[in-house]
């Protein structure tokens, strides 16, 4: 049995494309036990994601966990499920969609655009495969992390890569390690929270909520803790907020480890004690509304807050599908394309399939058409 996959047909003559491969973290196809379950072995079982030895962790994630936190999860996940399925799922094709419009409008270069999530489906192996299948010889992987670790942008990486291992022909592959500080990303996460406010008024302080790591990965090299304070520092920068008008938290913390700190919950109970009179908190380090976004802060976060005494809570929406964050998104791509040319004209194409053709090669098309 080969060691690699099965190559698509490779007609003589065919115009090569370069693909843009967006990737998300992921999402279970259903807000079930059973959906999630499948969704949290895949998750969980990576070792990127759980750096904890393979002889401990994976025995207590088939016997304890998955047996006991799909079911919470699914509720969790069936509050804010949606018609046309997970939000994260239906932003992030959304925003695939609307980048491959204007990427057509401000490039000559032939171009597929694509979507995958790292965990669950589609798979980024699968679509890979999708994009060799449209005759993509050059790919760029756009994971959807404004700010790199090593349990997000680090691991899409490898799941690519473990895919190109399959590949007798490979791709050639880019990649995108990081967009924090990114002056396209900065306005639009700036815009988005003015225009709320110009909506709804402005609050005492402006909470900045990002994902939570385990501490030890900030010791042991991790760059995502200084990488969330330098998008914090620019967008109160932007939105020229005093210090006291904003905090900066971590949410979304599991097991008993010391996480990143202050953890989201403990901020959001200390400024409801303080009698606060409003919070709005913003996740940049999210571009895609999902559940760390629309149950974990929006709704917890709201009961901690007002349950603690405070007075309004509003949840400021991620960017998904805002005009200036896919134009900054589009820009970022264009940037990262740079030195890949179209192909060769037409007639070129074919007199490389004629030379084909009269060497035998196999699987060809019709000729190239004007």
């Amino acid at each position: 049995m080969s060691r690699h996959d099965a190559e698509p047909p490779c007609p003589h003559g065919a115009p090569a494309r370069a693909g843009v491969l967006l990737v998300n973290l992921g999402t279970p196809d259903a807000p079930t036990p059973a959906a999630v379950r499948a969704y949290l072995r895949e998750f969980l079982s990576d070792p990127r994601v759980v750096e904890l030895p393979r002889t401990f962790w994976l025995p207590f994630l088939h016997l304890f966990v998955l047996n006991v936190r799909p079911r919470a999860s699914a509720r969790r996940y069936a509050r804010v499920w949606t018609k046309e399925g997970s939000p994260l799922r239906v932003h992030t094709e959304r925003q695939a969609s609307m980048l491959r419009g204007y990427l057509g409008e401000r490039t000559k270069l032939p171009l597929v655009v694509d979507y995958a999530m790292r965990y669950g489906t589609p798979g980024i192996a699968e679509r890979l495969r999708g994009l060799k299948a449209q005759h993509c010889d050059r790919i760029l992987l756009v994971p959807l992390y404004p700010q790199y670790s090593a349990s997000t942008t680090a691991t899409a990486v490898d799941e690519a890569f473990a895919a190109l291992a399959r590949m007798r022909n490979q791709p050639a592959l880019r990649t995108v390690r990081s967009f924090h500080d990114h002056a396209g990303y900065i306005g639009a996460l700036a815009q988005n929270v003015r225009d709320y406010w110009t909506r709804n008024g402005r609050p005492e302080v402006l909470v900045m909520s990002f994902h939570g790591l385990p501490r030890r990965t900030l010791d042991a090299g991790d760059p995502y803790h200084c990488e969330c304070q330098k998008t914090a520092r620019l967008l109160a920068a932007a939105l020229a907020l005093k210090p006291e008008a904003y905090r900066v938290a971590f949410q979304s913390r599991f097991g008993r480890a010391r996480w990143l700190t202050p953890y989201t919950a403990r901020v959001l109970a200390e400024l409801g004690a303080r009698k606060c009179a409003r919070v709005d908190v913003v996740c940049p380090g999210f571009v895609s509304d999902c559940l760390e976004t629309l149950e974990e802060i929006a709704i917890e976060g709201k009961a901690i807050f007002c349950g603690a005494g405070g007075g309004e809570f509003h949840h400021v929406p991620c960017l998904n599908e805002r005009n200036d964050w896919l134009h900054a998104l589009t820009t970022l791509v264009m940037e990262h394309l740079q030195g890949w040319r179209p192909g060769p004209p037409a007639d070129e194409l074919e007199r490389t399939r004629e030379r084909a053709l009269a060497m035998g090669a196999p699987g060809q098309m019709p000729a190239p058409r004007e």
